[in-house]
């Protein structure tokens, strides 16, 4: 327990606060939900199949479906209506590389976020050394955004067929006894597909944010500067002009008529100058025994 307090109070947990690590927080959450309602998965439909006979009917033939959508793995018992066995009959349609596929970018996206995150809290300066690590945190995050792209893409025309294969409409005609007419065929209850839809919407949002995440990813590798784009981080303080005015001997040690012989000396009026801290020009310059007469 201490080490983990020791590792809070030298964390810089300030870093949440701006954009780059902010938006690598949401990656790490939404990437959670993109693969947590994708993979945990399971839906269920019904359908009936009245006989003419109706002690062969079933009336509740239930059929169970989950992840990773190897429908061509599930069955079920039909009754055929003839007074035989029933018939065992698959679903049609292995759609498990999508699936799959996108599962796998989730849990590695979780896993590469939630190790930036320790490393913007515990070793920013680190990260910024060289600038190696913001090169290397572009490279990835450039990555993930192409595999989100593609893994999202994937499995929304996977389920678009998942959808496909497990509607009772399409799976009815499979049944031998549905092709009779004196035998009723009808579905009961559809399945529930509301969580895969969503899957596919945080897949979508994860790759808004990772590829949103490059523009400020690019700003700390200094890449930008070959562009002719100039950078100031924002801990960059502007420094203040320096004041020539600070130091009323300056121009007591430029005086350009030092040395001059004949007796020529301008009044300055050094006095005034020193104590109210201004600069006159436009005096007259007299010489000194003109003065005196006077």
């Amino acid at each position: 327990m201490d080490v983990v307090n020791q590792l809070v109070a030298q964390g810089q947990f300030t870093i949440l606060k701006q954009p780059l690590g902010f938006i690598k927080a949401l990656q790490w959450i939404f990437a959670i939900f993109a693969f947590s309602t994708c993979g945990s998965y399971s839906g269920m439909f019904k359908m009936s199949v009245e006989c003419k006979n109706r002690s062969e009917s079933n009336l509740a033939i239930e059929v169970e479906f989950e992840y990773p959508f190897r429908l061509h793995q599930v069955y079920f018992d039909a009754p055929t209506c003839k007074g035989e066995r029933p018939e065992r009959l698959f679903l049609v349609g292995d759609y498990s590389s999508s699936a799959e596929f996108f599962v796998t970018i989730g849990v590695f996206s979780f896993l590469y976020s939630m190790a930036a995150l320790s490393v913007y809290c515990f070793m920013l300066e680190k990260y910024r050394e060289n600038q190696k690590g913001p090169q290397i945190d572009f490279v990835v995050t450039a990555v993930f955004t192409f595999f989100w792209l593609v893994s999202s893409c994937a499995w929304a025309k996977g389920l678009s067929d998942v959808k496909t294969a497990t509607d009772p409409d399409k799976v009815i005609p499979l049944i031998t006894a549905c092709d009779e007419l004196e035998n009723r065929c009808k579905e009961i209850h559809d399945p529930k597909v509301s969580g895969l839809n969503t899957s596919v919407a945080f897949g979508f949002i994860n790759l808004i944010l990772w590829s949103g995440n490059l523009w400020f990813v690019i700003k700390e590798t200094g890449w930008l500067a070959a562009f002719g784009v100039t950078y100031a981080p924002s801990s960059q303080e502007k420094q203040p002009a320096p004041d020539s005015f600070a130091q009323g001997g300056d121009y007591a040690q430029q005086d350009p008529y030092a040395g001059s012989q004949g007796g020529y000396q301008p009044d300055y009026g050094q006095q005034s100058y020193t104590e109210g801290g201004e600069y006159s020009q436009g005096y007259e310059q007299q010489p000194t025994s003109y003065s005196n007469q006077n």
